[in-house]
């Protein structure tokens, strides 16, 4: 659930190491630096101000830190944010309620029954030839680094397919050069696919000019026929990023759930008491400049059917064969 790219450490010294010292050096950290208060108070109801002062209530200097930890977990909850997370020796609160609260539309031991015991296996991701001549790429990180080399042989060995299938789902993001080198296969020209954004205060909304993001053709082979792109609530972060851009390659098409989101450039920091806290710093949008901080739509809602799944059969999948042999 992490993007490496730009990230970044914020030192924060003011405070004292006791709960009601790391309760607001924790509070600042976030007023200053968060990214997305103007989207969640408006997408949410959230006023951080006033989360200040009702979780302020709660924080008592004889407090144990797994109280401490408890009050301050459930204060960053308040933000909904996947990209959220404060760490200690003992625990890790984190808030994944963007794909907990949602059916899973993937199931593993289906999936192998599309893959077989055949399947080739590159840079973390799996891959094969369907019997209907569709190729199948399964990537369920971007953690992995990808070799131009790995890409070039899967892409070599796809081609002669009528199509092909990237199945993405679960894949909770990682870094987001992976993702810009993957969707650098499907794109014969250079795309606008969105903006970004960086903090320039400590105000809410001292934010850059929006900044142009540009997806570039890779040097390598590129993909020329159908792609269809499988999502499911759990891709997020550079995942989510990847079906951005794909939404702006010609010959792709986005078939599963709504995204899971996670729009920000995470940062970290750290608490008197050593623990850190990571959180959305950067704000990303697509090419209409328009937040993905809450997911991005596909373009085919298809979910998993119940007697599909206990037949062994991906809904999801059969879909995205039968749009790519004309089908819908």
């Amino acid at each position: 659930m992490t993007m490496l790219l730009f990230a970044a450490c914020i030192d924060e010294k003011e405070h004292e190491n006791n709960p009601r010292g790391n309760f607001e050096a924790l509070w600042k950290i976030m007023d200053e630096h968060y990214c997305f208060f103007d989207y969640k108070q408006k997408e949410l109801g959230v006023d951080w101000d006033e989360v200040h002062e009702r979780y302020s209530r709660q924080v008592d200097q004889g407090m144990s830190n797994a109280q401490l930890f408890e009050v301050l977990g459930n204060m960053l909850s308040e933000l909904r944010d996947g990209h959220v997370n404060l760490a200690s020796s003992f625990d890790l609160a984190r808030n994944w309620s963007w794909h907990e609260d949602f059916p899973a539309n993937f199931s593993h031991s289906v999936q192998q029954n599309y893959l077989g015991t055949g399947y080739r296996i590159a840079a973390g991701m799996r891959y094969r030839i369907l019997d209907d001549n569709i190729g199948y790429l399964y990537c369920g990180s971007f953690s992995n680094t990808f070799g131009e080399g790995n890409l070039d042989e899967i892409l070599f060995h796809f081609m002669a397919c009528n199509g092909l299938i990237v199945d993405i789902r679960d894949n909770g993001g990682g870094a987001l050069t992976s993702a810009e080198q993957l969707a650098a296969r499907f794109t014969n020209e250079k795309l606008h696919v969105g903006y970004m954004q960086h903090k320039t205060g400590k105000g809410h909304n001292d934010f850059s000019a929006m900044q142009e993001q540009h997806l570039k053709p890779s040097k390598g082979i590129r993909w020329q026929k159908k792609v269809v792109v499988l999502t499911n609530r759990a891709v997020y972060s550079a995942a989510n990023e990847f079906v951005k851009y794909l939404k702006c390659c010609p010959n792709a098409t986005i078939v599963g759930d709504r995204t899971g989101g996670g729009a920000g450039m995470p940062f970290s920091s750290e608490l008197p008491n050593g623990w850190s806290v990571r959180f959305s710093a950067c704000p990303m949008f697509d090419a209409q400049k328009q937040s993905t901080e809450f997911g991005i739509d596909p373009d085919f809602f298809v979910g998993l059917n119940e007697d599909d799944r206990t037949r062994g059969i991906d809904t999801i999948i059969e879909f995205a064969r039968r749009l790519i042999k004309n089908e819908h």
